[in-house]
């Protein structure tokens, strides 16, 4: 057998090392060159800084790679992205990519699968892409309010430390702590007092009730009718009565006036008596006269009292008896 020589051994074992590179490559690129896949083509206006070999995700799911990523030159807003999915994935009509850029800065690329799964694109197919507006996004566009609040929430910042700052609130503070104690104290009052008074107060009640619907019941039995009519017979007879004393009343007043007009008139003797003034004036001489009298009667009835007195205790100074005749003094 001939020997192989030495150029050829180093020509094999070139062409070995270049094919496990290509496999070493590809491997760490995530492909497996063994393994049959579906090539599909992916059209993007921005790919946000999609790398070859990003994991292609439906629902979630890793189903194929990005095998490479081409920029049509001709057409400055497209970029075509070719990716390489499981041999058991197809992609029914309808379906659509989308680009999700993550928080760490990476971009994935997610295929939203048609609704029709018995429709599926074929081989070599082209969809469209765009880009998911996610969280940094929207917080994005949050910015210019964020921005446009900020002066308005430092403000606030100083007038929360202004009046966190200010004594006044501090005595508030105390008050409510007060308040709420008194609150806590009143409650557990008001919880004792629902705990005994009020079913206390409910039985009382109860009873009571009871009560009024056995006077009721008693009432209900009252014939009430003969009552009334006493009572009204009594008011008519209080009516008869009141319209009596009305006719004694007028009856009344028609004398007085009568007597009034007789003693104010002088042609009677009465009138004459009250309204004759030479007669009054000689009413009251006489009166006097005869009160002066009645002083010197009195004087006098005292006088002859005190001359009986003095006769009772001397009898010998006005009467003199002796059997022999009279003495000389």
């Amino acid at each position: 057998m001939k020997a192989v020589s030495k150029e050829v051994k180093i020509a094999l074992t070139a062409i070995i090392a270049i094919v496990l590179l290509y496999l070493l490559i590809n491997f760490m690129k995530g492909v497996n060159v063994f393994k049959p896949a579906n090539t599909y083509y992916v059209e993007f206006a921005d790919i946000q800084g999609l790398a070859a070999s990003s994991s292609v995700y439906a629902n979630g799911y890793p189903v194929g790679i990005v095998h490479s990523i081409d920029y049509d030159y001709k057409d400055k807003n497209s970029v075509r992205v070719c990716i390489d999915l499981d041999e058991q994935m197809t992609m029914p009509v309808g379906t659509r990519a989308e680009l999700q850029s993550s928080l760490m800065g990476g971009v994935t690329l997610h295929l939203l699968l048609g609704p029709n799964p018995a429709k599926c694109l074929e081989r070599g197919a082209t969809i469209k892409g765009d880009m998911q507006h996610g969280v940094l996004d929207e917080v994005g566009q949050l910015i210019p309010t964020v921005a446009a609040i900020l002066p308005k929430v430092d403000s606030i910042m100083a007038n929360l430390n202004s009046l966190t700052s200010d004594p006044a609130l501090r005595t508030i503070l105390l008050n409510f702590a007060t308040t709420s104690q008194h609150l806590n104290t009143t409650s557990q009052q008001l919880e004792a007092m629902m705990g005994k008074d009020v079913p206390m107060m409910l039985t009382n009640l109860k009873q009571t009730s009871q009560n009024v619907e056995k006077l009721s019941a008693k009432l209900a039995d009252v014939e009430v009718q003969p009552s009334i009519d006493e009572i009204n017979t009594i008011l008519k007879q209080a009516e008869a009565s009141m319209a009596e004393v009305q006719a004694f009343s007028k009856n009344i007043n028609k004398l007085s006036t009568d007597l009034n007009a007789k003693l104010n008139s002088r042609d009677n003797s009465i009138g004459l008596l009250l309204n004759d003034r030479e007669l009054y004036d000689n009413l009251n001489r006489t009166t006097s006269e005869l009160t002066t009298t009645t002083q010197c009667l009195t004087r006098a009835v005292q006088s002859g009292d005190s001359l009986l007195t003095d006769i009772k205790a001397h009898p010998k100074r006005y009467v003199h008896f002796s059997v022999f005749g009279k003495k000389d003094k």
